[in-house]
């Protein structure tokens, strides 16, 4: 065909060799039919395909993501089981989306179904992505290394030399090198070959720890999963205030808050009982900071003797299997209420809580317990534990310490609320039925009591008396028993990961052959030695450790490498 001419197509024209299902004996292919046409996924198709789908390793990611999103809401909306006040105060706040939120499970994010429903899809695709790559990996560690490949000029790393022995005595000492351990690593896994004509090679390859690694991370991503849900199923966590001289017994009646996994039921506490003996604050002299806090306590164990125990800041100590950590302290005046009948309508010692680094406390004292038909008391108002007065009327501490502490308090009488049913906050008075106190000239009667002093309640409630001032400590008891698995899981993840990223892959080739068998002729060399080496991915030490081995196997400082310049063939350059 000169140049010119236009090449021209025989109908039904196939080149040889490409006839397939869709020609016959040469003839022109035809277009399928609907006959011909893919038959239907179906059923069991299209569950293999979602199968597929779920356990690829790109939607575990992606489920890994979603469920770090879905977490979002428990840190933006009050949570119910932690802060059901605040959920209650935020529907009251947004009456038309709260209610909303609380359908949707915004209020309880880590047990909504949405939330479960990611977690599990993220459980299963883990689970189906570790499975087929086990059963892989397991049988590529069983495996012999890949025999020696016939070129291996087109590798990335090469070298070669000459050796005075026999190609047997190379291989072998080859062999011998590479299975050394070098600073702990273990080393190769060779395979000698007899290649025919005096030629022999050996091929190693070593890095399965770093698919190793990659496998013990999923699989501490899913222990890590298993006990993060085994713990929120089976954990308790509660709080409790116990006042200087009182103990605490461990049933749920006795917890301020108290909250339980779905699994967990309260009857398997641990009665063990705790008896706050002393406690001790020190505070910088010169900034009033906190320096440090000691709770004295005893605790007796089911079966025990009683057994004398410190709890600090940071350092719990441990009861019936939960850790109590020292969360906070204050003040809980002990007071005593006569009503006008003069009988004794409260005694006892009532929580303030601190609102300044000066310990500023605000409490409440309701005196439900009068008798007859007189009102119910509500006594409001702080306590400075050591007041100062530097304007007339108006008192301030300036000590976190009881140097001179003094009751401040405005008196209310009425209905305190406490039998409609409704659940009322111990440090707030409900005013909606109470009157408060005042003089003949409209002013709020305040009243100011220190230690050991009785005043007259107005308008002949009868009297208050300031008894004490012990201290009083907030515990916070919390039961986990997931926590040494999600420590041991999370450290396997950690370990995994590490060796999943710097244990290198690589296989190294070494093969000798007698000189009168290579390009290079015969010589005073009895044997000719070429190597190269594959890494999975960039690997700057590969050259080096190839190098290395073929300076231990020829005896030589330094082998040579091969031209790598533009005169190379192409399928020989790295």
């Amino acid at each position: 065909m000169t140049p010119d001419a236009t090449p021209t197509t025989t109908p039904g024209y196939r080149p040889e060799g490409l006839d397939d299902a869709f020609t016959d004996g040469g003839e022109q292919a035809t277009a399928p039919t609907r006959a011909d046409a893919l038959p239907a996924l179906g059923l069991r198709g299209w569950l293999r395909w979602a199968w597929r789908q779920l356990t690829s390793m790109r939607v575990a990611l992606l489920l890994l993501v979603l469920l770090a999103v879905a977490a979002v809401p428990g840190t933006m909306f009050p949570q119910r089981p932690q802060d059901p006040g605040g959920v209650s105060a935020y529907l009251t706040d947004h009456p038309t989306a709260g209610p909303w939120l609380d359908r949707l499970g915004f209020f309880d994010v880590y047990a909504s179904v949405w939330f479960s429903a990611i977690y599990l899809l993220l459980f299963v695709s883990l689970i189906g992505c570790i499975l087929p790559r086990t059963r892989v990996h397991l049988t590529a560690v069983r495996g012999r290394p890949p025999r020696t490949p016939r070129r291996l000029g087109r590798f990335p790393a090469q070298g070669g030399g000459t050796s005075p022995d026999a190609p047997p005595d190379v291989v072998a000492r080859a062999a011998a090198v590479l299975r050394r351990r070098r600073l702990g690593v273990p080393g190769f896994r060779v395979d000698v070959h007899d290649e025919g004509a005096g030629v022999w090679s050996v091929s190693a390859e070593r890095g399965y720890l770093r698919e190793t690694g990659n496998l013990v991370f999923h699989l501490a991503l899913v222990g890590l999963l298993i006990a993060i849900a085994t713990g929120q199923m089976l954990h308790y966590r509660g709080q409790a205030i116990v006042v200087q001289g009182t103990g605490f017994a461990n049933v749920q009646a006795a917890y301020d808050t108290f909250e339980r996994g779905s699994a967990f039921d309260p009857a398997d506490l641990v009665p063990f009982t705790m008896r706050l003996d002393d406690f001790e604050a020190q505070f910088d002299p010169q900034t009033l900071q906190s320096r440090d806090f000691t709770a004295h306590v005893t605790v007796t164990e089911p079966g025990g003797e009683p057994e004398e125990r410190t709890i600090k800041v940071n350092h719990p100590t441990v009861a019936g299997g939960a850790k109590v950590y020292l969360q906070g302290n204050g003040y809980a005046p002990a007071v005593t209420v006569h009503d006008a009948s003069g009988e004794v309508a409260f005694s006892g010692p009532v929580p303030f809580l601190p609102q300044d680094d000066v310990y500023t406390s605000r409490g409440v004292v309701k005196v439900p317990d009068v008798s007859g038909d007189q009102p119910q008391v509500g006594l409001v108002g702080f306590l400075l534990p050591t007041a100062q007065e530097p304007v007339p009327g108006l008192w301030r501490s300036v000590h976190p310490q009881p140097d001179d502490p003094l009751l401040v308090l405005s008196v209310w009488s009425g209905n305190l609320g406490l039998d409609t049913g409704v659940p009322q906050n111990v440090y707030r008075l409900d005013e909606s039925r109470m009157e408060q106190a005042v003089d003949a000239d409209g002013e709020v009667v305040t009243l100011y009591v220190r230690p050991g002093e009785t005043v007259e309640l107005p308008d002949g409630l009868g009297t208050l008396t300031f008894d004490d001032l012990p201290r009083f400590v907030a515990l916070d008891l919390r039961h986990d028993p997931s926590l040494t698995w999600v420590l041991t899981f999370s450290l396997l993840a950690l370990a995994g990961l590490t060796a999943s990223l710097f244990a290198p892959r690589r296989r190294l080739w070494v093969r000798a052959a007698p000189a009168a068998a290579t390009d290079e002729g015969p010589g005073s060399a009895a044997t000719v030695v070429t190597a190269a080496g594959l890494a999975r991915g960039d690997d700057v030490g590969l050259q080096p450790e190839l190098d290395r081995v073929l300076a231990d196997v020829l005896g030589a400082p330094r082998p040579s490498h091969p031209p790598t310049g533009p005169d190379v063939p192409q399928e020989d350059r790295s």
